[in-house]
């Protein structure tokens, strides 16, 4: 019986930094988005906040505006859909990125929101939703009385 001993050599068990990112882009277009344990993908999306309110707007191209689920409950905001694609069993794809299946995002909002004033539109693939702050979290000007 033969015993070995390597030398520890930190440099042999690096990757590249060109390595990682293609393993990392493979690992994405391989799953087509993130998922959340729930199967579904995570929705991409932007926000920011005005004087006013929060914008949160979302790319959901080949979906109808009537195929979104959209809800507002206490301070949580969850998106949920669904893109089908059409099967043909006679296609082979070269490159298959665009994502399919169900897609969800849940945020947790800690602004207090008018949600009578909430909101949603639709357009070119674009969901924009617009929640309104409260009244009551909205800066005030502060007039000081002399004497």
């Amino acid at each position: 019986m033969t015993t070995r001993i390597t030398r520890f050599d930190p440099l042999r068990d690096m990757i590249t930094l060109r390595q990682a990112v293609d393993r990392m882009l493979d690992d994405t277009f391989a799953r087509g988005s993130e998922t959340r344990g729930t199967g579904a993908w995570l929705l991409p999306m932007d926000a920011f906040i005005t004087e006013d309110a929060i914008v949160i707007q979302a790319d959901v191209p080949g979906i109808a505006p009537d195929e979104l689920d959209i809800t507002l409950e206490g301070d949580t905001l969850t998106i949920r859909g669904e893109i089908v694609r059409s099967e043909e069993d006679n296609r082979k794809y070269v490159v298959l990125e665009r994502p399919t299946g169900r897609f969800e995002r849940t945020l947790n909002i800690n602004t207090p929101i008018d949600h009578d004033r909430v909101d949603a539109t639709f357009e070119h693939g674009v969901l924009t939703l617009t929640l309104p702050k409260a009244e009551a979290v909205k800066p005030r000007q502060i007039k000081i009385k002399s004497g």
